[in-house]
């Protein structure tokens, strides 16, 4: 049985996954605080937090508040900064075999830029995914997402500035996501990742106020799946590079609606913070059904649906 993918054909350095199950950015933190916890060494790849040029502490509390079928979450992007990581984190990932690709996210095409070149071959770092698409910091990141024009030119930039695939995270806020992946390829990416959160509040009804301290967050967790799925399908027929579908997984069914609407990976992440056991229990569940099925490649799953 072979469920490994190539999500970095036309990248010099290739970006092979033994499997299609990623612990997404967010969710995982940088790999080390779940590898006491899981075998991380059977995933395909981690996606560590979203990473930026300087320390971030991040949005006031609460940053978290549930709701039916999902989530609301408005970290801010609380992170250590790019030096950090490459002096403490890379030599760890440097001993791992299993793929670490780093989300960065800037204020600027500049910061952006300058990111890239500072991961630029650095030993643990298998690929970069470019955030333009997170909904829930002041400056930069979504706003990058929702014009063809900027996220074009972050993509370009980052293209010049590092070697290694570069994945871009698209936002679903947007009127036509096709229109911005298409931009996007063009300027270089190695493939996508579809979608990142919907942008939502919740109001304390007692309070009479926001429940999240940064007002509104990105919404994630099962509520999403049909939109993120929708997505896929649409992009999946319009573009030539792998795609990596996310949004509400936390099982093989989820996992398999993505593969056959035509994404070539998927990111398993809110699941992860009720169930840190749950990529591996996509990956064992992906396993079961293509013995069941008598399917050799996972090649002969993607797409099937379209």
């Amino acid at each position: 049985m072979d469920l490994s993918v190539q999500l970095a054909p036309n990248n010099k350095h290739g970006l092979l996954l033994s499997n299609p199950v990623i612990a997404a950015s967010g969710t995982f933190g940088y790999g080390t605080e779940h590898a006491q916890v899981i075998d991380i060494q059977r995933l395909g790849a981690i996606i560590c937090k979203g990473t930026t040029l300087n320390p971030r502490a991040g949005n006031p509390q609460p940053r978290l508040a549930e709701t039916a079928c999902g989530l609301l979450n408005s970290i801010g992007l609380d992170n250590i900064g790019v030096k950090a990581l490459i002096e403490d984190k890379a030599p760890i990932w440097c001993q791992w075999h299993v793929p670490v690709l780093v989300n960065i996210a800037g204020e600027s095409i500049e910061e952006y830029a300058v990111l890239a070149q500072m991961l630029e071959g650095v030993a643990g770092i298998s690929g970069i995914e470019v955030n333009i698409s997170c909904p829930n910091v002041t400056a930069g990141g979504m706003e990058f997402g929702v014009s063809a024009e900027a996220a074009a030119a972050v993509t370009a930039a980052v293209k010049r500035g590092n070697s290694l695939p570069i994945i871009v995270k698209l936002s679903p806020n947007v009127t036509d996501i096709v229109a911005i992946a298409r931009v996007v390829v063009n300027a270089g990416a190695d493939a996508l990742s579809l979608i990142n959160t919907p942008k939502g509040m919740a109001i304390d009804i007692t309070k009479r106020r926001p429940i999240l301290g940064g007002i509104s967050g990105g919404l994630s967790g099962p509520a999403i799946k049909p939109i993120a799925i929708y997505m896929v399908y649409q992009v999946a027929q319009e573009v030539a590079v792998p795609i990596i579908g996310c949004g509400g997984i936390a099982s093989a069914d989820d996992a398999l609606e993505f593969i056959m609407a035509g994404a070539s990976a998927v990111q398993v992440g809110t699941a992860i913070l009720g169930n840190p056991r749950a990529p591996l229990d996509v990956l064992e569940g992906l396993e079961c059904f293509m013995e069941r099925e008598g399917i050799g490649q996972l090649s002969q799953l993607i797409g099937a649906a379209t």
